[in-house]
């Protein structure tokens, strides 16, 4: 049976496209591709209308989408070792390793985190569908650290309620060339596709907004700075894209940065150290925190000796 969600148009969005709107609202998560496949089969009304694709929306319009119910899960489980931090009935915390995709996609159909969580769990949240089952948030293939996925569909809706509300604290560390003209501060700089190169994100005026909160917590004679970042939105590739609008970019990060670096580094500097969320049935605070992995650390000591 299918499901009808509803969303209703703000007046900043006057004027774009129907498609194009729907694919930015974050609680659908659809591509823009499938939005125009269910608005071709009459899924989407536009205050009880059917529209097409490039229907431009109004400010107070309701938009309603049916969406088919999630096909059967065809993600095989694989015995694959996890670093799991904390586990209950209704969520599983992970220390996720650089080098690891969190869900299967076009491309990496197997060895994710969601193929060893099928086999660690066998239940998860069917809310994120057939390929992100459980799956809240996401943390970018190489970058380290703290993820807390949803066994049932109600954990999921609280955990993500908490991230949208920014009640749940997320908190990186990582190392950024250069050094920082303020030692803390928030970036707000809206982010979407980029306009050339769809493999990237970037700082563009019609984006979504994203917001990183930051501090200094060290600087190098050697150029370099050691930042603890903090999101407040969940953008792909947010704080990677952020710091290198600033001209700051992630060592080790040859999408938004340098090709290459001086110390060898294979992948972005950037970890998840810290999280905190109320657990969604008992109420109660938890706070986590994953050390620093070793090629982070070596780093670290080259750069302080």
């Amino acid at each position: 049976m299918d499901t009808e969600i509803k969303v209703v148009v703000n007046s900043e969005y006057s004027g774009l496209r129907l498609d194009k709107f729907l694919a930015e609202q974050e609680e659908l998560e659809l591509s823009r591709s499938f939005i125009k496949k269910l608005i071709e089969e009459g899924k989407v009304t536009v205050n009880g209308l059917h529209r097409k694709a490039s229907y431009k929306v109004r400010g107070g319009e309701i938009i309603a989408v049916l969406l088919p119910p999630p096909r059967e899960l065809s993600v095989k489980p694989e015995e694959i070792p996890l670093d799991i931090v904390y586990e209950d009935e209704d969520l599983v915390v992970v220390n996720k390793k650089a080098g690891m995709v969190v869900h299967p996609a076009e491309g990496n159909w197997d060895g994710t985190l969601v193929n060893a969580l099928l086999y660690h769990c066998q239940n998860l949240s069917g809310i994120g569908g057939v390929l992100r089952p459980g799956i809240v948030h996401r943390l970018d293939k190489d970058t380290s650290g703290l993820l807390v996925v949803a066994k049932n569909d109600l954990a999921h809706q609280s955990l993500a309620e908490q991230i949208k509300e920014k009640k749940a604290v997320r908190e990186y560390w990582t190392i950024v060339h250069g050094y920082l003209k303020n030692k803390e501060g928030i970036i707000d700089l809206p982010i979407g596709r980029h306009p050339r190169d769809r493999q990237k994100m970037a700082v563009v005026s019609n984006g979504k907004t994203a917001q990183t909160v930051y501090k200094v917590l060290e600087e190098f004679n050697k150029g370099f700075t050691l930042i603890q970042a903090k999101l407040l939105t969940g953008r792909t590739h947010q704080i990677r894209v952020h710091f290198s609008y600033l001209g700051h970019p992630v060592l080790g990060d040859p999408k938004y940065g340098p090709q290459n670096n001086p110390f060898g580094v294979k992948r972005q500097m950037l970890h998840a150290i810290k999280l905190s969320f109320i657990h969604p049935r008992s109420g109660e605070l938890l706070e986590f925190t994953a050390p620093l992995p070793e090629d982070f650390q070596r780093v670290l000591a080259k750069l302080r000796g």
